[in-house]
C-alpha cells in the first residue's frame, strides 16, 4: 500500500496545510480582498479587476471555492461569487492559533 507524504503528518496539519495553500498565490489573496471589499456578492468576471487572463482567474476562483473560502452558484448564464463569512473566520483563527503556536524563546536569535 502506498502512502502520501502527506498522510505522514496529523489531520491538524493536513487541514491547516490546504487552507494556507489557498492563500498560496497573490490573485487569490486580491480576488479574496475584492470580495471582502465590494461587501456583496460579485455577478459575472471577476477578471476585469486582476491582471490575469479568466482562465487563470478561473483556477483561481476554482481554488478558492475548493478550500470553502468563497461560494459560487449560477445565476442565468452568470456566475455569482461572494466570500463564505464563516469559513473566512474558521481561517482567521487557524492561522492566528497556529502562530499563538509557535513560541519564541525571549530574546531568541539565530546564529
Amino acid at each position: 500500500m502506498v502512502v502520501a507524504k502527506i498522510d505522514l503528518f496529523e489531520e491538524k496539519l493536513q487541514i491547516r496545510a490546504g487552507l494556507f495553500k489557498a492563500l498560496a498565490h497573490p490573485a487569490r489573496l486580491q480576488i479574496l480582498q475584492f470580495l471582502a471589499e465590494t461587501k456583496t456578492c460579485i455577478s459575472g468576471d471577476i477578471s476585469d479587476e486582476l491582471p490575469l487572463s479568466r482562465t487563470t482567474v478561473n483556477q483561481h476562483l476554482k481554488e478558492l471555492k475548493d478550500a470553502g473560502l468563497i461560494k459560487g452558484h449560477v445565476e442565468g448564464v452568470k456566475m455569482n461569487y461572494c466570500l463564505d463569512y464563516d469559513k473566512v473566520e474558521e481561517m482567521k483563527n487557524l492561522l492566528s492559533g497556529f502562530l499563538d503556536e509557535i513560541q519564541l524563546p525571549e530574546n531568541f536569535t539565530c546564529q
